[in-house]
């Protein structure tokens, strides 16, 4: 967009650097007069009726934003308001800022499509994480009469521990934390489950930090980590004397836990014979150190999580079935990250910024292509995986090589014949069609494969492709899969 006489050099010369960012970006004044368009920008906002935006053009006219209720949440001081704007390429999310040194306004636009609140008034406002529960303020919209933002409306970031953030934009998230105010004052056992890396430790800290009337401590705890006589002993502790190399006594982590919170990950993994001990505890608060025949009362709430199939661990012997009923008095179960596909870039930005601040690096801001490429991503390992990747990428610092190491991720449990034949003569605009063309198609190829070649045996289908139980069974769902279909699948993909 030309500039307009009279424009400040201070928008001259961010113009200057704007121009060559691919992330479309928009700067306002506080009438909502726009004052730039980069290129990016322009595409998503021209149309055939009206190509070029005119310098006197509003911010509410050009995106159809509500401009009195994001200068209200900002002027209330709200780091940032995320708005759903309306242009020529339909409902785009974005994000509005103050712009540094300046009294203007900084659009920066998510055409990804996953941000689709399908609501004109879902206006979000966001504090820092240092605040507990980050939603929007009620506000009153002109025009409309006593209209409130409702909740469900609200993105939810909660500071739940150094470096845990619990994050919810996904309904089933919200609900979670309803759930969790509702029950965090109650003592009564919690089981957690999950994928691995879906952030339960998150949830069983937030219900930790909710309950006021507890002074303890929280108390983690990694079932898996530990063979069976030394989880008993760490977990129940132990005399002098006990075993060898017991030579004082030592409390375990139920005691240390007490009048606090103690949290068993992976709880599957503990043996029955713990799990009867644990079982003794829930009931009436009691144990004995080894060695001892003193009894020892603890006042300890009990979190458990597991990544497993609890009722097929019951099936075959390895979980006791009175235990879990005993647990699951309030079950919890947290969508895996690709359920909740909205959180995806507003996590990106949380960890990005995390790990710029850690590492004292200047990384810069991903691109839209890269962003894509994230969401398109199936992210088995959740969020875990996402907080390694940004990580990763703020300490290398080079965008395509990310965007390799996120196609070597889908692509390395397959054979290379299968992808296809890449021409490298130009790579950028070849890995972007790999990513978004090929992708797919190589997966489906390959389980198509491996299913015929192991006769439906899906275990074995999952081992030669060197992913998941749980992981093909969800890829099997993608494409339809079924043993009639198999070999139809197959062919047609080739």
């Amino acid at each position: 967009m030309p500039m307009a006489s009279g424009v400040s050099s201070l928008l001259s010369t961010l113009a200057s650097v704007f121009d060559d960012i691919d992330h479309p970006l928009l700067i306002a004044d506080r009438s909502g007069r726009l004052l730039y368009t980069n290129a990016e920008a322009r595409q998503l906002i021209e149309t055939e009726e009206q190509p070029k935006p005119a310098i006197s053009t509003s911010i509410g006219e050009a995106l159809e934003v509500e401009l009195e209720e994001v200068l209200r949440n900002l002027e209330a001081g709200a780091s940032s308001v995320v708005v759903e704007c309306r242009c020529a390429s339909g409902a785009i999310p974005a994000q509005v800022r103050w712009l540094a040194k300046s009294d203007w306004l900084l659009v920066r636009m998510y055409p990804t499509g996953v941000w689709n609140c399908n609501r004109r008034d879902s206006t979000i406002a966001e504090r820092p994480l240092d605040d507990h529960a980050i939603s929007a303020k009620e506000f009153q919209v002109e025009g409309t009469g006593d209209k409130t933002m409702r909740e469900e409306d609200a993105v939810i970031r909660e500071q739940v521990g150094e470096g845990l953030c619990f994050l919810a934009a996904n309904p089933a998230m919200k609900k979670i934390r309803k759930q969790v105010l509702r029950i965090a004052s109650v003592n009564v056992p919690v089981l957690i489950s999950g994928e691995s890396g879906v952030g339960k430790e998150v949830v069983a800290r937030m219900i930790h930090m909710h309950c006021t009337e507890r002074s303890g401590p929280f108390v983690k705890v990694n079932c898996a980590a530990l063979p069976a006589d030394l989880l008993e002993s760490e977990l129940f502790g132990y005399e002098q004397g006990a075993f060898t190399g017991a030579v004082r006594p030592k409390p375990g982590k139920f005691e240390l836990a007490n009048h606090g919170t103690i949290f068993l990950d992976e709880i599957a993994e503990m043996s029955t014979h713990l799990q009867s001990k644990l079982l003794h505890i829930l009931q009436d608060g009691q144990f004995s150190r080894l060695g001892s025949r003193r009894i020892t009362q603890v006042d300890v709430r009990v979190l458990a999580a597991t990544n497993v199939d609890v009722q097929e661990a019951i099936r075959v012997g390895r979980f006791r079935e009175d235990l879990f009923y005993r647990l699951n008095v309030v079950p919890c179960h947290l969508p895996p990250l690709r359920e909740r596909a909205e959180e995806i870039p507003m996590l990106f930005d949380l960890f990005l910024e995390r790990y710029r601040k850690e590492y004292g690096k200047d990384t810069p801001n991903p691109s839209m292509y890269l962003m894509e490429t994230v969401m398109r991503h199936p992210w088995m390992g959740n969020v875990r995986e996402l907080e390694n990747f940004v990580k990763r990428y703020v300490i290398v610092g080079d965008e395509q090589e990310s965007l390799q190491e996120l196609v070597k991720e889908v692509t390395s449990a397959r054979p290379v014949s299968q992808l296809g034949t890449i021409d490298h003569g130009n790579v950028p605009q070849n890995l972007k069609s790999l990513v978004r063309g090929l992708k797919d198609e190589a997966e489906a190829k390959a389980i198509a494969e491996a299913l015929r070649q192991t006769n439906w045996r899906r275990k074995e289908a999952a081992r030669i492709l060197g992913i998941s139980y749980k992981a093909l069974l969800y890829k099997m769902r993608q494409f339809g899969f079924s043993p009639a279909s198999c070999e139809v699948s197959h062919t047609e993909l080739m």
